[in-house]
């Protein structure tokens, strides 16, 4: 964590409270709740998705609201949906498919209802599409995904994967494994947006485990981690998931995301806006 995380968790407070349509009477019991839990958290060896699920852990104690993020969810679905065809004939018709796929899911990666969620899909597309890579080792994630015989895709935001869909469409591997989070949590995808979207055509969908916004090795599921070690290749989707594994060792580990915030684009050597493909440095 750096301290201009947890400015953004404060900053974040008064949206989220919102959305929860947390009752007037209850609110500065909740803040003083969260700042005290902030407060006696070791900062420099904890997760910023992990404090998220706690804040959001929180919220849904005092909230009657069962998923506030499921109309966001469905409509940044349905629109997707509704491309999908065009977006599958603008990788048929490439003359490089596989990078073409790829790009299409790393601009997926746009769509986010945190802390801020203004975002322009259709610019972004035409960004990453015509742009370049900040990073780019997608002619390594090409070859290792040609050689591995288990590969794991760590799904990241609901609207997002209609877009991550398409790359084992194209890429047509025999063993994908898809995962999600457990429960709902801000936009993040579950098994029930998987199934919708149809991932379980071309991958095998699995939960983690956990209902924090991230992979956080500590908290998954043992099924999730017995798949997670035994996989030759593992695609990590979106910042959320880049955070919570961002200090692992593992080779094996290829990172596919928009860099949103400096903090991040700092750690992995990008500006915030840049379209990274990073394999992971042991």
């Amino acid at each position: 964590m750096n301290y201009q995380c947890v400015i953004c968790h404060v900053n974040a407070l008064q949206k989220r409270l919102d959305k929860f349509e947390i009752a007037e009477k209850h609110r500065i019991k909740i803040i003083g709740g969260i700042l005290k839990d902030i407060a006696k958290t070791d900062l420099e060896n904890s997760y910023s998705p992990e404090i998220t699920r706690n804040i959001i852990a929180r919220l849904k104690e005092f909230s009657i609201v069962g998923d506030p993020y499921q109309k966001e969810k469905d409509d940044s679905k349905r629109q997707l949906l509704n491309r999908y065809e065009e977006f599958r004939n603008r990788i048929e018709t490439s003359s490089h498919p596989f990078d073409t796929a790829l790009r299409l899911a790393i601009a997926g990666n746009i769509i986010d209802f945190g802390p801020t969620d203004q975002f322009d899909v259709e610019y972004t597309i035409q960004q990453v599409l015509n742009g370049k890579f900040s990073t780019d080792h997608s002619q390594q994630l090409k070859t290792q995904i040609e050689k591995a015989k288990t590969i794991l895709y760590l799904g990241d935001n609901a609207g997002e994967i209609v877009l991550d869909k398409l790359f084992p469409e194209t890429i047509d591997h025999p063993n994908v494994y898809f995962s999600v989070r457990e429960k709902p949590i801000l936009n993040d995808a579950t098994i029930k947006e998987a199934q919708e979207v149809g991932i379980y055509k071309f991958a095998k969908i699995i939960s983690n485990g956990d209902d924090a916004l991230s992979t956080l090795l500590h908290r998954v599921s043992s099924e999730f981690l017995e798949i997670y070690v035994t996989a030759d290749l593992i695609i990590s989707k979106g910042m959320g998931n880049y955070e919570g594994l961002m200090d692992e060792t593992d080779s094996r580990l290829f990172f596919l995301l928009m860099i949103k915030c400096e903090v991040i684009g700092e750690k992995i050597g990008a500006k915030k806006g840049d379209f990274v493909v990073k394999q992971n440095q042991p």
